[in-house]
């Protein structure tokens, strides 16, 4: 833990395992509502000082966390592949990633502006100002362990928040890394803090606190659901990224080559772990059986093995509950008459025997009834699902509580304006599977969230708009 400053220790340790090999990769201290009141008091405490700081001084704090993780890349590129599985080219993207949003919020931490109201007499003034909320809770996900962190801590430090931050129990490791580049380059003590353990007692504390006045959640809609509750009781402001169920539309006017690519990049870049991972693939009739060839020979060549290896495409599932999941819903879809092209079973001789690894899967003839339409896989599973006509397709796409992501593949341009739309999902890729970007805004719409993160867009859940009139 590192609270108010300091490394805490605890008389409970929780063994972290890499996924891909089973082996205990290190060990950490778990809290619970002491430790984790002990870490909102002292966000409390520094509060004050830490949001009446300059802006340009905040700024230059998040500078030298940028430099730090820059000159650390590496080491902790190993750390997210061993502590959740992801290939070490994906864990290097993370990293990458996480260093642009540090800096991008190092760069808009003096970007804060107010505005100048024109007032309705001529003896007042009116003046609009943004101030940081106050302390923060932030709890975050194992499947972008150092990612996640950074597009919640980015945002809250630059506008002069203080912050508890919770990661999952599943991969802890990358933020203990991140905290100790907070405690090299002296980050005043208070502004962040790191408590680790179960997730009841630390996520209630928070919630019940007057004191946290924010919390920002990346998970589960049912988990997400829960935290909105009991937002009410102390009415906290709520940012929530939660499920999501992907559909990925592959109109018959489609580069069926760049659809391909596309798809085999978004569906496997973490080895299907992603809440925004295309889940529903609905291909035109006309083009189902080329676009499904073209589609299972790429999924063929997928190396599949221990993340370290840089010879491989894609690592293990995070856990056995999480293989025993995908494999149901593969389970289920045969049963109701799919069928398999390619994969459909977990492997587990050699190389795999210690591992949560599942072969990519592609499944056809896939239908509305089977649960892999109705439920987020989480998992390198592709459903071929056919279709007839625009209009039904965006019906079926929206037929669902999520609204996360939505992808679709079209060369019409008119189709292209229409269809994005019509899509009822916070993010609309157009013959573009990775569309996210540090200075855009990533959030969904329905039961997938509410709030965004990123960009310019990701500063405004953490300020207060504050309306001053003078009369003069």
């Amino acid at each position: 833990m590192y609270i108010n400053g300091k490394w805490i220790t605890t008389d409970t340790l929780f063994d972290v395992h890499n996924p891909a090999t089973g082996e205990k990769v290190d060990s950490v201290y778990f809290v619970g509502e002491k430790e984790t009141e002990d870490a909102i008091k002292a966000a409390e405490k520094a509060f004050k000082e830490w949001s009446s700081l300059a802006a340009e001084q905040r700024s230059s704090y998040l500078w030298k966390i940028v430099e730090k993780l820059k000159e650390q890349r590496e080491a902790f590129a190993q750390i997210i592949t061993k502590e959740m599985g992801k290939t070490i080219h994906h864990a290097r993207q993370e990293v990458a990633s996480s260093i642009a949003f540090f800096q991008w919020y190092a760069e808009e931490a003096r970007r804060i502006y107010g505005d100048i109201v024109p007032a309705s007499a001529a003896n007042k003034r009116i003046q609009v100002i943004k101030q940081p909320v106050g302390v923060v809770g932030a709890i975050t996900p194992w499947n972008f362990p150092l990612s996640m962190a950074a597009r919640k801590l980015g945002p809250a430090l630059a506008t002069g928040c203080t912050i508890v931050l919770k990661p999952s129990k599943e991969a802890p490791l990358s933020s203990i890394a991140l905290f100790k580049i907070f405690d090299e380059i002296d980050l005043p003590e208070g502004v962040a803090n790191l408590v680790m353990g179960s997730s009841g007692p630390i996520a209630n504390t928070l919630m019940k606190s007057k004191a946290v006045k924010k919390i920002s959640f990346t998970g589960s809609t049912e988990v997400g659901k829960v935290l909105i509750g009991q937002s009410a009781e102390t009415v906290k402001r709520v940012s929530m990224e939660l499920g999501g169920h992907a559909p990925f539309i592959i109109f018959d006017d489609a580069d069926l080559e760049l659809a391909v690519d596309g798809l085999i990049k978004s569906k496997f870049g973490s080895n299907g772990q992603q809440c925004v991972c295309p889940n529903r693939i609905y291909v035109q009739e006309k083009i189902y059986d080329e676009f499904s060839e073209k589609l299972n020979k790429r999924v063929r060549n997928i190396q599949v093995g221990n993340g370290l290896d840089e010879g491989n495409d894609m690592g293990p599932l995070i856990n056995a509950e999480a293989l025993e999941k995908v494999h149901e819903q593969v389970e289920n879809a045969v049963g109701l008459g799919a069928s398999i092209l390619n994969g459909g079973r977990k492997l587990s001789d050699g190389q795999y025997a210690q591992g949560y690894f599942y072969d990519p899967t592609v499944l056809a003839n896939v239908t509305d009834d089977m649960l892999i339409v109705k439920e987020e896989t989480f998992g390198p599973v592709i459903p071929l699902i056919k279709f007839q006509t625009e209009e039904e397709v965006i019906q079926r796409a929206n037929d669902i509580e999520y609204g996360l992501a939505s992808y679709f593949y079209t060369t019409d341009l008119s189709r292209n304006y229409r269809v994005s739309e019509q899509l009822d999902y916070g993010m609309v890729g157009v013959n573009d599977a990775l569309p996210f970007a540090v200075q855009a805004p990533f959030g969904g719409v329905k039961e997938s969230g509410m709030g965004r993160e990123g960009g310019k867009y990701g500063l405004e859940d953490y300020l207060d708009i504050k309306m001053i009139s003078v009369q003069i």
